[in-house]
C-alpha cells in the first residue's frame, strides 16, 4: 500500500493552488529546496510522478490531480474528526453510560435523556440498571461514567475516587388501601401506623429506608410481606394486605395514573380485587431519602 503522508499532501495541495513552488514555500513558511524535497519524497513514496518542469515552473501531472481528489475527501474527513474530537473534549459528543436505580430512570434519566437529545445531540446515554452500591461498583471499575444511588448506599464525600453530587431529596408517602380507617384521617402522622402490618423489602436500601423512618416516628414496622416491586406492593396494598411507603419518584416510574384523593391527596386508580389505594403525604414527619450522583 502506497504511504500517504497528510504533511506532504496538504504540501501538494498548497501547489496546486498557489502555482509555484516559491510561493508555497512562503505560505508554508518553507523553503523552496524543503517543499521540493517534500514533493519528491511524496512522489517515491505513491511510486508516480507529480510534477514536470514547464518553463521555470512546474505542473502538477495527471497522477497528482488523482491523488490530490483522494487527498481533498481525506482532509475533508479530517476535519469532520477534528470538529467531533472538539466537541467531545467540550462535551458536546460522545458517549455516557450510567447506572442508576429503578425508580430514578423515569423520574431522571430519562428526562435528562430527551433534554439532551434537544441540547446536545452528539451526546448518546446508555443507561444500565444498578441498586444501591451496585452501580458504585460499576462507577470503580469503569463501567459507568455517572451511578445514581441513594445517600445511604453513596461513597462518601471524603472518596478520592469519585466526585459527588446531592440531586434532591425524595419524599416518602403512605399508601393505604382506600377503605382504611386512617385513609381520610386528617393530619395523618407515621406513628398512627405502628400497629399496621407493613410491606417492604426484606434486604437492600429500601429495607433500611423504611425500617429507619418508622424507628424515626418512634416504632418498629412489623413486616407483614416482603417485595421489591413496586407493582407488587401497589397490589398488595391495593388488596388491604398492608401499608407502605412509597417514593414520589416510584410514582414517575407508572405504577398508576393517580385521581385526586380526599383533602387533596392523590389516590390510586384501583388495583387487585377492585380495592383502591389511599396515597397520604405525611405533613407532620415529611420523612425522604436522599438521591446522590457520583
Amino acid at each position: 500500500m502506497a504511504d500517504w503522508d497528510i504533511k506532504k499532501l496538504r504540501i501538494l495541495r498548497t501547489l496546486q493552488e498557489l502555482g509555484t513552488v516559491t510561493a508555497t514555500a512562503e505560505a508554508l513558511h518553507m523553503t523552496p529546496s524543503a517543499v521540493s524535497q517534500q514533493l519528491t519524497g511524496l512522489a517515491k513514496a505513491l511510486g508516480v510522478t507529480l510534477l514536470t518542469a514547464h518553463g521555470r515552473r512546474v505542473r502538477l501531472t495527471d497522477a497528482a490531480h488523482l491523488v490530490l481528489r483522494h487527498a481533498d475527501a481525506v482532509f475533508a474527513q479530517l476535519e469532520r474528526a477534528d470538529a467531533e474530537l472538539l466537541g467531545y473534549l467540550q462535551g458536546e459528543a460522545g458517549q455516557v453510560r450510567v447506572g442508576a436505580f429503578s425508580t430514578a430512570i423515569p423520574a431522571l434519566v430519562v428526562p435528562a435523556v430527551q433534554e439532551l437529545r434537544r441540547t446536545h445531540p452528539g451526546l448518546s446515554v446508555a443507561v444500565r440498571e444498578a441498586e444501591a452500591e451496585a452501580a458504585y461498583e460499576l462507577l470503580a471499575e469503569g463501567s459507568v461514567d455517572l451511578a445514581l444511588s441513594l445517600a445511604a448506599h453513596a461513597p462518601t464525600p471524603r472518596d478520592p475516587r469519585f466526585s459527588r453530587v446531592s440531586l434532591l431529596a425524595d419524599p416518602l408517602d403512605v399508601a393505604l388501601p382506600a377503605g382504611h380507617p386512617l385513609a381520610a384521617e386528617p393530619g395523618l402522622r407515621l406513628a398512627d401506623l405502628a400497629g399496621e402490618p407493613w410491606i417492604f423489602g426484606s434486604s437492600g436500601p429500601w429495607s433500611q429506608i423504611t425500617t429507619t423512618a418508622c424507628e424515626s416516628a418512634g416504632f418498629v414496622p412489623e413486616q407483614a410481606h416482603a417485595a421489591a416491586d413496586w407493582s407488587a406492593i401497589w397490589a398488595m396494598v391495593a388488596a388491604g394486605m398492608g401499608v407502605a411507603l412509597v417514593p414520589r419518584m416510584a410514582m414517575a416510574g407508572g405504577i398508576g395514573a393517580f385521581d385526586r384523593g380526599p383533602r387533596g391527596e392523590r389516590g390510586g386508580p384501583g388495583g387487585s380485587g377492585g380495592a383502591g389505594v389511599a396515597l397520604r403525604v405525611l405533613h407532620a414527619d415529611q420523612p425522604r431519602r436522599h438521591v446522590v450522583a457520583a
